[in-house]
């Protein structure tokens, strides 16, 4: 593995609220997939590559802001990040991923931006490298081939 690679070779990918729920809520919105396929799909990706994976999914924001501050400990070298609603609420999670200074891609299934108003505004876009929407689960494949490149 050159060092390049080593320089995001352990990747976190953070669920957030209801995405459990993926495959069952709101299909015609979110896609038959479920979270168990898109984990299934992103660790057939990148196995044999040398870049280790570690899934994280929770319904309570305090989890969530829990895991993205241990990330300062435990080796993660990148963050892919679909924060779900919290998305459009959670000044708190902003500041915990501010804090860490890990470099991160957020993902969401629909695009939010055509989607209802309140929907329309992320506390995370302006401090990712990159923001995917709308793709459904193409764009967490697409956000950990950028993460195995960069």
């Amino acid at each position: 593995m050159d060092a390049e690679k080593t320089k995001a070779s352990n990747i976190l990918i953070i669920h957030g609220p209801n995405l459990n729920m993926l495959g069952v809520r709101e299909p015609e919105i979110y896609g038959g997939t479920t979270l168990q396929d898109i984990n299934r799909n992103l660790s057939e990706l990148a196995e044999n590559t040398g870049f280790k994976l570690v899934f994280f999914q929770s319904n309570a924001e305090s989890a969530l802001i829990e895991r993205i501050q241990q990330t300062m400990n435990d080796g993660t070298n990148f963050i892919i990040i679909n924060p779900a609603a919290y998305t459009h609420t959670s000044i708190a999670m902003r500041d915990a991923i501010a804090a860490i200074k890990l470099p991160f891609i957020e993902v969401h299934l629909s695009n939010i931006y055509s989607r209802e108003s309140f929907r329309q505004h992320s506390y995370f876009s302006d401090l990712a490298i990159g923001v995917i929407s709308g793709l459904g689960a193409k764009g967490y494949e697409l956000a950990l081939k950028y993460a195995m490149t960069s």
